[in-house]
């Protein structure tokens, strides 16, 4: 998780003591606690928090973006609200619905742009505790399937997935083929590379990597599993802010 500095920017100089504790403890102690609790748990419960105190200010809306990076969708969302309604009061339910669609924006909008000649398919929730903000997956070939599995990805901006490798003991690997936006592809140890449409990366098996789209753009490509025997795929950590910001 980013360092947080909010209470410093905000409160230095008026209150240096709370805006320490802010900072420090709150998030640089008990949200930083992700092998107890995910940042994605903790945003919906902060949410809900929020919702049943009434407090609709900018920090609402602060947890709302931050739930949305850290994995929650807008259908997630959309229930997480109504479900807290009956417990939080009708009235709380819509003002954070309002602040909600805000962050959120028109998905049905999305749809129709993004993805390029193939579209964006669902939200990758079977994959969401691997990716930092919302990504979706358009299978194009029978998942399981004896035919090469090829997938339509995209990203919203903001997005990208963990640090992985695609294991095999002899061939395998996967290909990306870029069909929209633009994004960045980086092996461990190897300065990151720009991708534009037209763009074709091939991932060695057995190599740590990651991609995603850059900072302000949607991005989309094909991830074309390469054949191969003992294919399995690895997750390690996400790719930090910094990391990330740093391109």
């Amino acid at each position: 998780m980013v360092k947080q500095t909010a209470g410093r920017d905000n409160l230095g100089e008026f209150a240096p003591k709370f805006a320490q504790l802010n900072d420090d403890v709150l998030f640089g102690e008990v949200w930083s606690r992700e092998d107890k609790l995910s940042l994605r748990d903790r945003s919906l419960i902060t949410i809900c928090v929020f919702m049943g105190k009434g407090l609709f200010d900018n920090s609402l809306k602060s947890h709302i973006m931050n739930a949305k990076k850290n994995g929650i969708t807008k259908e997630e969302m959309a229930e997480i609200i109504t479900h807290a309604a009956f417990y939080a009061g009708w009235p709380n339910a819509w003002a954070t619905f309002n602040i909600a669609k805000e962050v959120y924006g028109d998905d049905t909008e999305k749809e129709e742009n993004h993805g390029g000649m193939f579209g964006m398919g669902e939200p990758n929730t079977a994959y969401a505790q691997y990716f930092i903000g919302q990504s979706y997956l358009k299978p194009l070939t029978k998942p399981g399937s004896s035919v090469v599995s090829i997938a339509n990805v995209t990203f919203e901006p903001g997005c990208r997935n963990n640090w992985h490798i695609h294991h095999a003991s002899k061939g395998g690997g996967q290909i990306l083929v870029c069909v929209e936006g633009e994004g960045w592809y980086q092996e461990e140890g190897k300065e990151a590379q720009s991708l534009k449409p037209g763009d074709v990366v091939v991932i060695p098996a057995n190599v740590k990597h990651w991609n995603e789209e850059k900072k302000d753009a949607w991005f989309s490509h094909l991830a074309v599993e390469v054949p191969g025997e003992e294919t399995s795929n690895k997750w390690y950590e996400p790719v930090t802010d910094e990391e990330y910001y740093k391109l």
